[in-house]
């Protein structure tokens, strides 16, 4: 997903500056800094190397749905990979902590819904890391189906049973993998949203 992995430590905040009670505060009495870099970034050597490989390999963004007893579920995933074959198949990285974890762990299918540029803020809200007052679904049109809700306008969308056995690990994310029985690709669509260094990239089709 579009989460990180551990915490990382904040940097202790600089004192802030005394003002005297003898007299009026002003705007003058504090200053202010623009800084380039991130304020929570480690410094170099503290970095992750695995992560910063990572950040470097571009990636879809799609967002995964299940629906248990009339409830759905849905998880932004952008580690992903779709492997052709007799049946083809998918693998993708889902946050073992997310509730559609344990909706798919039940219903053993999965939707699958790619995500285009105008549908940036919907893979924070689902990735958990923005506000959705009402719930996540609230943002797109939704079309039910055999295997969970599909977003009505995405570049293309794949109905996934997932194999048999339980659901494995790889690092610290749940490795889902899934035969593929439905596929439609929209020919409307001219890009899809992609996640490159942590940012959304626009890829052309």
């Amino acid at each position: 997903g579009l989460r990180g992995g551990r915490r990382r430590r904040l940097k202790t905040p600089a004192p802030r500056s005394r003002v005297s009670v003898d007299r009026p505060w002003t705007v003058s009495d504090c200053s202010v800094t623009i800084h380039s870099e991130h304020p929570f970034l480690p410094p170099n050597g503290e970095r992750n190397p695995i992560r910063r490989l990572r950040g470097r390999l571009p990636l879809p963004v799609s967002v995964w749905t299940s629906e248990l007893d009339g409830r759905p579920d849905g998880w932004t995933v952008s580690s992903m990979l779709v492997a052709d074959g007799e049946p083809a198949e998918v693998l993708g990285l889902v946050d073992e902590d997310s509730e559609l974890a344990d909706v798919i762990a039940e219903t053993r299918v999965v939707a699958i819904s790619l995500l285009g540029w105008t549908h940036r803020g919907l893979a924070d809200a689902f990735a958990g890391v923005a506000p959705a007052p009402g719930g996540a679904f609230r943002l797109g049109t939704w079309t039910a189906t055999a295997w969970g809700p599909v977003l009505a306008d995405a570049p293309g969308w794949l109905g996934v049973r997932l194999v048999e056995g339980e659901i494995g690990h790889a690092g610290w994310s749940l490795l889902v993998r899934g035969s593929i029985e439905h596929v439609e690709v929209s020919a409307a669509a001219d890009s899809v949203l992609g996640y490159l260094r942590g940012r959304y990239r626009q890829l052309e089709l």
